[in-house]
C-alpha cells in the first residue's frame, strides 16, 4: 500500500446552502510573492523591472537605503564589494536616517526606481532599521544629534551595554548587539526624526517596510529602559499614534509592513503581531534540513512552527542573513534552493520571500563576482521558479493538500483540483503514483511539458533530478 501522508489545509472549503443550492466558498489565501534584490542599487532594480514583473513578483524588498558609513578599521576607503573592500553589512550601521548612501545610490535615484516600479503594478518594500547605529557612533552625522537633543539622548541608558541574554527581554530591547549601540527608540524627538525619513520613502513611492531587529524594539508590555518613560515605538511608526503631530504619511493598511523577530524563547510572537506580520524563521530552517537530507520526513514540513498564523508570515528557503552571516545557507545548490522555493510558494499560506544570491556564487564562492550594487544571479528569473510565482497567483482561493511519494524524496502541493506542484529534492530520477486533488485527465507540465496522467484520484508521472512541475488546465 502506497505510503501517504497529507494535511488539510487549515482554512478547509466550506460550503453552504443559498436557495437549495451548494455554492463553493473559497478558502483564504496568500497570493503575492516578495524578490529580496540583495545589494541592487536603485538603478539595478529599476533597469530590471520589467524582468522582475513578467516574473511574477509584487514586491521588491530593497537594502537598507538610509545613510551609512563606509568604511572600518582594516577597510579604508568604502569599496564596492560585498566582502572585502567594503562589506554588504555597512547599510545596517546608520549615521542618519535620510536617503541614500554609496552602494544602493542617491534620494533621486530611490525616487526613480520607484516611479519605474509604479508603472508595473509592483510595490518597493525598503528594509528599515531604528534599532540601532554604527558600531562606532562617532559616525553620527550632527544633524541626528541635534535632532535629538545631543548624542547621549540618542542611545538607551543600556545602550552601549551588551546583551549577555537574549531571552531577558530588557537586555533583548534595550541593549547592545553585537557591538552596534542601541538607540532610545522611544525618545520622541528621535521618532520625529525617524518618522519624517519614513514619510520620505513613502512620498517617494515605497509601498512597505522591513523593520530588521525589530524583536530588539520594545513592546508595550515590556521592561521600560530608564531613560524612558514608555514603550511607545510601535503605536507610532504604525501610525497608530502620532508625535509631535506627526504619524504616517500614508494610511497604515494600504502598506506591507513585516518585522524581523527571528524565534526563539520569550520572544512575543504574538503581540507583535498585533503591529507587523512576522518572520517564519524556524520553517525556513525546516525546508533547510529537508534539503540536505534529500528527505521530506527530515523534519517537520507540514507544520508552520509558528504561533502566528500562517497567513501572516513571511517564508523564505533562505534569508540574507542565512546566507552571509555563518553561510549557513550558502552550501545548498541553487537548484536545491529552486526545489525548495517552488514547494514553498505553491503552498497556501505565508508571503514568500527570494532571497537574490550573488552573481556568480557558488557554493565554492559565496560571494561570486563580488560587487555591490549589481544584480543577483539569475535564478530570481528561472523558468521553475516563474512558473511557482504564477502558480500561486492563479491558485488564490484553493485550499492545499500535501501529499509525498514512499521514500519522501517527492511532494505533490495540490491547490483544490485546479492545479498542483511536484518537486523532487533528490538527485535521482523518481516515478510516482500519488493521490491528487486534480480532475482526472493528460497534464502537461508548463516549463518542460512533461506528461503527468491522473486517473481515479491518482497521478502518474516521471520526474527528473532537482526538477519540479507545476500543472494546470
Amino acid at each position: 500500500m502506497k505510503h501517504l501522508l497529507f494535511i488539510t489545509a487549515f482554512i478547509m472549503l466550506s460550503f453552504f446552502t443559498l436557495k437549495g443550492a451548494s455554492k463553493l466558498t473559497p478558502a483564504k489565501t496568500n497570493d503575492d510573492v516578495i524578490l529580496h534584490a540583495w545589494s541592487w542599487s536603485f538603478n539595478t532594480i529599476k533597469e530590471n523591472m520589467k524582468d522582475i514583473s513578467e516574473a511574477g513578483y509584487k514586491y521588491v524588498q530593497t537594502s537598507p537605503a538610509q545613510e551609512c558609513v563606509t568604511e572600518t578599521k582594516g577597510d579604508k576607503g568604502g569599496g564596492m564589494q560585498l566582502y572585502g573592500k567594503g562589506r554588504w553589512y555597512y547599510y545596517y550601521q546608520p549615521t542618519d536616517w535620510k536617503i541614500g548612501n554609496y552602494m544602493l545610490g542617491n534620494r533621486e535615484e530611490f525616487k526613480a526606481m520607484c516611479d519605474e516600479a509604479n508603472k508595473y503594478g509592483i510595490k518597493i518594500i525598503v528594509d528599515v532599521l531604528p534599532n540601532h547605529t554604527s558600531i562606532d557612533d562617532t559616525r553620527v552625522s550632527d544633524d541626528l544629534d541635534n535632532a535629538v537633543g545631543g548624542h547621549d539622548n540618542l542611545y538607551h541608558a543600556n545602550g552601549f551595554n551588551e546583551i549577555r541574554d537574549y531571552n531577558d527581554r530588557l537586555q533583548c530591547t534595550t541593549g547592545q548587539m553585537g557591538g552596534l549601540p542601541d538607540v532610545n527608540t522611544e525618545n520622541p524627538d528621535f521618532q520625529y526624526y525617524y518618522m519624517t525619513y519614513v514619510n520620505d520613502l513613502l512620498n517617494c513611492g515605497a509601498r512597505g517596510f522591513r523593520y530588521d531587529t525589530a524583536k530588539h524594539i520594545g513592546l508595550p508590555s515590556d521592561p521600560v529602559d530608564p531613560s524612558s518613560k514608555e514603550n511607545d515605538f510601535w503605536p507610532v511608526a504604525m501610525g497608530q499614534k502620532p508625535v509631535k503631530g506627526l504619524t504616517l504619511a500614508i494610511p497604515r493598511d494600504s502598506l506591507f509592513i513585516y518585522g524581523e523577530v527571528l524565534q526563539d524563547k520569550n520572544v512575543k510572537e504574538e503581540e507583535y503581531a498585533e503591529f507587523f506580520d512576522l518572520t517564519a524563521s524556524s520553517y525556513g530552517h525546516i525546508l533547510r534540513n529537508i534539503l540536505a537530507a534529500k528527505d521530506f520526513s527530515a523534519d517537520n514540513v507540514t507544520n508552520w512552527a509558528h504561533s502566528v498564523s500562517a497567513d501572516r508570515l513571511v517564508t523564505w528557503v533562505e534569508s540574507h542573513d542565512t546566507y552571509c552571516n555563518a553561510h549557513e545557507s550558502a552550501s545548498l545548490t541553487n537548484e536545491q534552493i529552486r526545489m525548495a522555493w517552488v514547494f514553498l510558494t505553491s503552498r497556501q499560506y505565508g508571503t514568500p520571500l527570494f532571497y537574490s544570491r550573488p552573481d556568480g556564487s557558488t557554493p565554492d564562492n559565496v560571494w561570486g563576482n563580488n560587487i555591490a550594487g549589481a544584480k543577483g544571479n539569475d535564478e530570481f528569473k528561472h523558468p521553475e521558479v516563474i512558473a511557482a510565482n504564477k502558480f500561486r497567483k492563479a491558485m488564490s482561493g484553493q485550499a492545499e493538500k500535501l501529499f509525498f511519494n514512499d521514500n519522501n524524496t517527492v511532494a505533490q502541493v495540490a491547490r483544490g483540483n485546479k492545479g498542483a506542484s511536484l518537486v523532487n529534492i533528490s538527485d535521482t530520477e523518481q516515478i510516482v503514483e500519488l493521490p491528487t486533488t486534480l480532475k482526472n485527465g493528460t497534464y502537461y507540465d508548463k516549463v518542460h511539458k512533461t506528461k503527468f496522467v491522473v486517473k481515479k484520484n491518482m497521478l502518474k508521472g516521471t520526474l527528473k533530478p532537482f526538477t519540479s512541475y507545476i500543472l494546470m488546465k
